[in-house]
């Protein structure tokens, strides 16, 4: 039990420092945006995230009605 529980240790304590090297060891600081709408590449092509697209879609759909 305990050589399971000191393996596990062994494997997550690096795991974790090797995800968390941007937060943990340089000058920014911060988690990288994962959302899409914080990635420029995407919004240069005009895809947004799925309540972007679907405020749009129900704006688009009311002025039809209107008109």
């Amino acid at each position: 039990m305990l050589k399971a529980f000191l393996l596990s240790l062994v494997i997550l304590i690096p795991a974790i420092l090797l995800m968390g090297y941007r937060v943990f060891f340089t000058q920014k600081g911060k988690f990288p945006g994962l959302h899409v709408d914080s990635n420029a590449a995407l919004r240069e092509k005009g895809i947004h995230c799925v309540q972007t697209q679907d405020k749009e879609a129900r704006k688009q759909k009311t002025n039809q009605i209107k008109a």
